[in-house]
């Protein structure tokens, strides 16, 4: 049953002056709060290793930003934003990354209003040099917010390296100025792998290679998914209650080795999940699993499905049956779309630590965070305004326990 929560029960005041416009110039010199049992502390990020439990096993979202704004411009001198979000389905990622003349791609339009139709030619005022490919754009369709696009090119480069020449990183709109040269290293993680996210982990950000060391000295074990992170994550919700809100689709993929080690796990050890993304699809692999027990095939997770009732099924049965589907149709992956929406009342299944930023008021981030921290939440947040905790992207980072 979905649940009844107002949003404005998630809300908390957040001045301007605290939100990290920059990141800071070494990663790992952020803060981090640590909530456990029920108290709040903290430390720096670069002793994260020291904080996580020993024997613990760590889930780390490697997806990769990709520089999917793009500037156009009319025969007028007009100029249109094309913002790429993802392929047109059933091309994948690597595919339409590996396109070498057009691709077809689902974006929202800037300025859309003055596009009526027509192809229109990249925007090479400062960059001559990309003239030589003839990059355009044209619309061959729109569904509300959204446009298919097919864009088109000369020349034997790829599409993703046609747009890392020409695109821009699409730092979030509440940083309020234009993506820097610094971002382009900065807003993307040490370990990002596959292309296809349009915002960043933001929790994965403060990690350094000396951070990543003192894990594994530590004999922590370390896992990664990939969930390819939509522009929907910084999509505000418009209800006055959750139920009426519409969480958007985001495509993950996990590795059969992956869940083995999951569904082999002690029960001592304990999941820590690097950022809400990371949350969202271990916790989307235990509904695969119950797709998988009831005699199906692993679908993707419906936003409201956790909320159906609980069928009393372990993590472990779960993962065991989704493993045992795998081995039979010998994947070496699972790939699924999720749409799951983590709001109080939710039960975790997976998830026993989770390392994230602070998120905007009246969110499904936050409101992910008071499903996991339960009414903690506010203390949370009203302990890290009071110290002058950096916010948002490129703020300060937290440890949260569950009880």
């Amino acid at each position: 049953m979905e649940p009844e929560i107002k949003i404005e029960d998630y809300t908390y005041n957040l001045p301007e002056e605290k939100i990290a416009k920059y990141p800071l110039q070494s990663r790992d010199d952020s803060r981090i709060l640590i909530f456990q049992n029920k108290t709040i502390s903290e430390s720096k990020f670069s002793n994260l290793a020291e904080l996580l439990p020993d024997d613990s096993i760590m889930v780390f979202n490697n997806t990769k930003v990709v520089p999917a704004r793009l500037f156009f411009k009319k025969e007028s001198g007009a100029h249109i934003e094309i913002f790429c979000l993802e392929p047109v389905l059933p091309v994948e990622y690597a595919l339409s990354f590996a396109s070498r003349d057009k691709c077809r791609w689902k974006c929202v339009i800037g300025n859309s209003k003055r596009w009526k139709g027509g192809k229109l030619l990249y925007d090479c005022a400062d960059h001559a040099e990309l003239m030589v490919y003839e990059l355009s754009a044209e619309r061959i369709s729109s569904d509300g917010d959204t446009s298919v696009i097919e864009f088109s090119w000369k020349g034997e480069e790829t599409f993703s390296r046609i747009i890392e020449l020409c695109g821009k990183v699409p730092i979030p709109p509440y940083l309020k100025r234009d993506t820097e040269e610094s971002d382009i290293e900065r807003y993307q993680t040490l370990y990002a792998k596959f292309r296809g996210s349009v915002a960043a982990p933001t929790a994965g950000l403060h990690f350094t290679e000396r951070v990543l060391n003192n894990i594994d000295s530590k004999g922590i074990s370390r896992l990664e998914v990939s969930l390819h992170v939509g522009a929907g994550t910084f999509q505000p919700v418009k209800s006055e209650y959750i139920s009426d809100h519409q969480m958007h689709s985001e495509p993950f993929s996990v590795p059969v080795d992956v869940i083995r080690k999951l569904a082999e796990k002690e029960e001592h050890q304990k999941i820590v999940a690097v950022g809400t993304t990371s949350s969202r699809t271990l916790e989307s692999l235990y509904y695969l699993g119950i797709h998988c027990i009831n005699g199906g095939e692993p679908g993707n997770v419906d936003q409201w499905e956790p909320y159906d009732g609980d069928a009393g099924i372990t993590a472990k049965e779960s993962l065991n049956a989704l493993l045992s589907w795998m081995e039979l149709n010998q994947l070496e992956s699972v790939e699924a779309r999720t749409r799951i929406i983590i709001v109080p009342s939710y039960k975790f299944r997976i998830v026993d630590v989770l390392i994230t930023n602070f998120h905007q008021p009246q969110s499904t981030l936050l409101l992910l965070i008071g499903a996991f921290a339960g009414r903690n939440w506010r203390d949370i947040y009203n302990y890290a305004l009071e110290k002058d905790f950096r916010f948002l992207s490129y703020g300060d980072s937290s440890i949260l326990f569950r009880e």
